[in-house]
């Protein structure tokens, strides 16, 4: 099976890592910088466990994709397609995948954020599109090693549910030797959101404080912020028909934040990097969908905002 990374950053360097440790055919598709140190040194994977492995170049195939067009070697030759870069580069992803994905092939996006898959299946067809879920944790230091700080899972499934075939199932298989503990699921819907909910409640309150994801738990004003946001976007799931089943808000943010206490979430890293967030695909989609069924956001939107105005901060110094 052939597979393509399309965004090697921190969760698209831990599964180009370990899926190249399988007898899946890698293709990592980055750009700039990432793609021509890929392509030199290959990959530096700090595991959780603590060892360091090195992915050497030449056990996957890198494609710059700011080089120009797809190469005709890797145009069409793709089983999977697995989307890993930031929400707001969607639409460039996407026409990627479309490149590099054979007739039959799947994408899956297992980026933050609503309607990624949704996007994918304008392009592709619902049939040829997964939705997905990650927990594994990671971040990519300045020197584009890759740190594997905790295992999880990925769940994936289909839109509209279903069982898993054809290259999906092939993808399924795959993930599961790579050890990245594959969870096929018939109600993606309610997994996104899950996500979701949690992505509101810690990455924007975190990256206001500038504290690690423990902090929620030992600052009350702070929790209770961040709880609140989880809150109004659990309302509007409900609201939009996802049926959240029988999760306890309080209970599970208490344990994503104490399984992550030690994190540095991903919109704080990239406050302190000077790059853009994910804001608009996380609170600011909760607004959008908010509006969309009559449901008030007023802690979404201010953190929505808080956040919008620290990004653009720099420019006013």
């Amino acid at each position: 099976m052939r597979i393509a990374i399309i965004g090697v950053g921190s969760i698209g360097g831990i599964l180009l890592g370990a899926l190249s440790d399988t007898d899946a055919e890698m293709v990592a598709v980055a750009r700039g910088t990432t793609a021509t140190e890929l392509s030199d040194m290959g990959l530096v994977m700090h595991m959780p466990e603590g060892s360091i492995e090195v992915v050497p170049p030449d056990a996957f195939s890198t494609f710059d994709s700011a080089a120009g067009p797809v190469p005709d070697e890797i145009h069409g030759s793709c089983d999977a397609a697995i989307l890993c870069g930031k929400a707001d580069s969607t639409p460039m992803l996407v026409q990627l995948a479309e490149d590099v994905l054979t007739p039959q092939g799947v994408a899956i996006s297992v980026q933050n954020g609503l309607g990624h898959a949704e996007v994918l299946a304008h392009r592709l067809g619902r049939s040829r599109v997964l939705c997905g879920s990650i927990t594994h944790g990671a971040w990519r230091d300045g020197e584009g090693s890759v740190h594997w700080v905790g295992r999880g899972a990925i769940r994936l499934g289909w839109i509209e549910g279903g069982a898993p075939s054809g290259a999906a199932a092939g993808l399924l298989s795959a993930l599961a030797a790579a050890g990245l503990e594959p969870e096929w699921s018939e109600d993606m819907q309610r997994i996104v959101w899950t996500k979701l909910l949690v992505n509101v409640a810690i990455n924007p309150v975190c990256s206001i404080a500038g504290v690690r994801n423990g902090a929620l738990l030992e600052v009350p004003e702070l929790w209770e912020q961040a709880l609140g946001a989880m809150q109004e976007a659990a309302t509007v799931a409900e609201a939009s028909g996802v049926d959240l089943g029988d999760l306890v808000l309080d209970d599970y943010l208490r344990q994503v934040a104490g399984a992550t206490a030690e994190n540095r979430c991903s919109m704080l890293q990239d406050v302190m990097a000077g790059r853009l967030t994910e804001i608009d695909a996380l609170c600011g989609a909760v607004v959008s969908q908010g509006e969309s069924v009559g449901v008030p956001t007023p802690r979404n939107a201010m953190l929505h905002a808080l956040v919008k105005g620290i990004q653009i901060s720099p420019h006013f110094d």
